[in-house]
């Protein structure tokens, strides 16, 4: 039975329901991933920046990258949450989450170097350490703090998230001894430039270890105890807390980003040059919209009972499944195009517009729904405990 599932009949709706928001959230995140990774095929010739050029980007190209950037924080902070559920799956013998945590870290970090990595450009020449890199990393520091009083954890949580930006004025030159470890935990660099075989990290991950810490200390809104229109309130509230500081200190150019807005020739222009925010590492204002978003979306979610709730949920069930299938879709996908239709870009083959890609990217979403489907009644009907990983 998944960490996620009710443990008798007597709490069941309630907790049908909650962890149906959880998985539709995922989901929908998941095909945002999707139109993103669908871009970085087809329309890299168009690479972006980060913070974004916005010289050379255009708007619709803008969204698509803006959107994307909800992705890894609503990951990260489930992943703490899911942390919580599964230590609190019987509340009358909670249990610790350490085991869990370790095992699945080391297998999503052994999944991005053995398997995820090569689906982005078919070879294995440089080793980035990405998304899945940096929940792994976060999973093991959560397993190693997890015997901390969980508003201890809350309170280290808020201090790395509030906190990190101060650090940014720190940089180490590549020949200095803090330089591996301050690329792991707060920029994004090279640890290995040259030779065979380069490893560079894209996802620093100290942010990230604040975040799941407060995804883990805000487990116990979605308890089984936890009333719904209760656990409604906590999240609309965290929501528009996180919306209001995001304008206050964003819109004052008063901390948090590193890169500060301007007024632009148009309503359109400043409003790219307000949400033009720093990913890598994410930036408190970062953090803040994206996480802001999310709790106001697992609201809606917990409300929405139609279709499309039922198809973000299908997704949204088996995330690690989509994610390498869709990956190596993608991969076969560009190969063969490229095979067939050749080059138009340099080295690459590209599309004119984004209205391609998002073209694309619901095509796949059509495309992949059935095996996503299939694989979810797979694994929820399955004994095999290494299936529960994807």
């Amino acid at each position: 039975m998944s960490a996620n599932q009710p443990i008798n009949a007597l709490d069941g709706a309630v907790k049908a329901k909650r962890i149906s928001s959880i998985d539709m959230m995922r989901g929908a995140v998941m095909l945002i991933m999707l139109l993103d990774h669908v871009r970085e095929r087809f329309y890299l010739h168009m690479q972006v920046s980060d913070p974004m050029d916005l010289s050379t980007t255009s708007w619709e190209l803008f969204i698509s990258r803006f959107a994307a950037h909800f992705c890894a924080p609503v990951f990260v902070f489930l992943t703490g949450v899911s942390a919580w559920l599964y230590a609190n799956r019987n509340p009358l013998q909670p249990r610790s989450a350490r085991e869990f945590l370790i095992k699945r870290g080391l297998f999503l970090i052994g999944l991005e170097i053995v398997v995820i990595n090569i689906s982005w450009m078919g070879n294995y020449h440089t080793l980035w350490l990405q998304v899945i890199w940096v929940i792994g990393l976060s999973m093991l520091t959560l397993a190693a703090l997890i015997n901390l009083p969980r508003p201890i954890m809350a309170l280290l949580g808020f201090a790395i998230v509030f906190g990190h930006n101060l650090l940014t004025p720190i940089q180490f030159m590549p020949n200095e001894w803090g330089y591996t470890l301050w690329t792991i935990l707060h920029d994004r660099g090279y640890l290995i430039a040259d030779g065979v075989l380069k490893v560079k990290i894209s996802y620093p991950a100290l942010p990230w270890v604040g975040v799941i810490l407060l995804g883990y200390a805000a487990g116990p809104i979605f308890s089984k105890s936890s009333i719904a229109s209760k656990r409604q309130r906590h999240l609309l509230q965290l929501g528009i807390g996180c919306l209001v500081l995001f304008i206050i200190l964003r819109g004052g150019n008063i901390y948090g980003e590193t890169l500060p807005w301007q007024m632009g020739s148009n309503l359109g222009e400043t409003l790219m040059s307000v949400f033009n925010l720093t990913k890598y590492p994410p930036s408190l204002s970062f953090l803040l919209i994206t996480l802001g978003v999310m709790f106001i979306g697992l609201v809606g979610f917990e409300r929405l009972n139609n279709q499309v709730g039922q198809v973000l949920m299908t997704f949204g069930s088996v995330p690690m499944f989509f994610y390498i299938l869709h990956l190596y879709v993608l991969l076969l996908l560009y190969s063969i195009s490229k095979y067939v239709f050749g080059t138009n870009h340099g080295e690459l083959l590209g599309v004119d517009n984004m209205a391609w890609v998002w073209l694309i990217a619901l095509s796949l979403i059509a495309l992949l729904y059935y095996p996503v489907k299939q694989f979810s009644a797979y694994k929820q009907a399955s004994q095999q405990a290494w299936i529960k990983y994807l």
